[in-house]
């Protein structure tokens, strides 16, 4: 029984597409909630005397290397999420996997709602960590196995939106709350959110492509028709490998067989490198600490030029949106990375004269980069690079590697700055050398494996 897709979405298709990227919106809502109410949470503008609002204490000190800490195992609950993910999607299949990760993003955002310790702020930061790295898994694969073939990149780098608009949110909300009575409720924001995203589980469908693969006929068609209405004789082209199993279910692969069949080792290398180049950007240790980066050049203004990066990045991944499927996925990636290197040194030049404009402008310039290309097709390439019975394992491996780097530099960012600059501010900005250096480095790989 070959999988089949439609012309378009319905009206339930798109329903259904906006309730998977609240999992993306999660994601990038976590990256920066942060960013902006770290000096209330840290005690650094604590009001004196007012140290108890509701039971609660109004702050939680802690140093910037403790700080960081905090900001950094969020990538480490992620890493434990993405390598967990494929055997939870292949055996609960896509829609499973959200509502996990939604219970999980729940659970972890309400701890840190409510935390009277960093313990405890840390605690929930990593279950909503291990919530986002299932979630960031299964976002981009549902939404490849559910778009009509005829708009699959565009449907695809909904993914990244959904990231940013959760970034331009959390920054949006920090600083209109970022009072020692109110940053709580940054937190509680998202905690709503996944609650209201588990219960709305219960009106959506699975994957097609999931349920057929399991031999779940009846409930393929089901969905199918829910999906994309009356389908067309098209074939999805994530699904062409089901044609050739029409009357089986195809059995997935695990982690370790997708690094012992030698068939995969291109796809597998093409999927690393792309989610590698993301973090070797650099892009969330600019979104973690955009405040601290500009503090010294622009004390007044850092939280608003924040803001202003959250702004830019969202305006800048409608563009892709539309030219993905008419630029292909290469040049995108070729002209996001020219620019981001670019403003990379930019931004370094910037920092080191003490020229302030050129700084701001470059660390925007840089963002614009990032969200026409580095930020949205690694996410389209995984399941388009990817054979179905391998797709979940591939994610989950991408994934996982994508995570570690996420917390190897938002740990390192501010110690390794500091060492970089000894001591000088005129020095700060050396380390964006370093990441412009990376950043060529991996997507000067990735352009001799990759010919979308």
């Amino acid at each position: 029984m070959a999988q089949r897709n439609g012309e378009s979405f319905t009206r339930f298709g798109w329903l259904v597409c906006l309730w998977i990227l609240l999992i993306p919106f999660q994601y990038g809502y976590h990256i920066a909630v942060l960013n902006q109410i770290q000096a209330v949470l840290t005690c650094k503008d604590v009001v004196p005397g007012d140290t108890q609002h509701y039971g609660l204490p109004t702050c939680l000190p802690m140093s910037d290397f403790t700080f960081s800490v905090v900001t950094a195992v969020f990538t480490a609950g992620g890493l434990a999420g993405s390598l967990i993910s494929n055997v939870i999607m292949d055996r609960w299949g896509r829609k499973g996997a959200a509502r996990a990760s939604s219970v999980l993003i729940a659970a972890g955002a309400g701890l840190m709602c409510v935390s009277a310790s960093v313990d405890i702020l840390g605690l929930g930061r990593i279950l909503v960590g291990v919530g986002s790295g299932i979630g960031l898994c299964v976002g981009p694969v549902y939404l490849a196995e559910i778009a009509p073939s005829k708009i699959s990149g565009n449907v695809g780098v909904l993914t990244q939106l959904g990231i940013v608009v959760g970034i331009f949110f959390a920054n949006a909300l920090g600083l209109r709350f970022a009072t020692p009575t109110q940053w709580r409720s940054v937190l509680f924001v998202s905690s709503a959110a996944a609650v209201a995203q588990f219960f709305l589980s219960t009106l959506m469908v699975d994957s097609p492509a999931w349920l057929g693969a399991k031999g779940l006929v009846e409930p393929k068609k089901a969905a199918s028709h829910r999906l994309w209405g009356v389908v067309s004789p098209t074939t999805h082209p994530l699904l062409d490998e089901l044609e050739a199993h029409r009357d089986e279910s195809i059995t997935a692969l695990t982690v370790p067989q997708v690094f012992a069949a030698p068939e995969l080792r291109k796809p597998l290398a093409i999927v690393c490198l792309a989610m590698l180049s993301q973090q070797l950007s650099g892009i969330n240790a600019v979104l973690y600490y955009s405040n601290e980066i500009l503090s010294k050049s622009l004390p007044e203004f850092g939280p608003y030029v924040s803001l202003g990066i959250t702004i830019v990045n969202v305006l800048m991944t409608f563009p892709p949106i539309l030219l993905i499927e008419r630029m292909g996925r290469r040049q995108l990636l070729t002209i996001s990375t020219l620019g981001a290197i670019t403003s990379l040194s930019l931004v370094g030049i910037g920092l080191n004269t003490g020229v302030v404009t050129l700084s701001s402008i470059a660390i925007l310039t840089f963002v614009t980069s990032f969200a026409t290309g580095l930020g949205p097709v690694p996410f389209v390439m995984i399941p388009e690079v990817s054979p179905y019975h391998a797709v979940s394992a591939l994610s989950s491996i991408a994934l996982s590697l994508n995570w570690s780097a996420n917390f190897i530099v938002g740990l390192v960012f501010l110690p390794l700055r500091n060492f970089l600059a000894g001591g000088e501010a005129t020095k700060e900005g050396r380390v964006f050398y370093l990441f412009a250096i990376a950043l060529f480095c991996s997507m000067f790989s990735l352009s001799r494996l990759y010919r979308g």
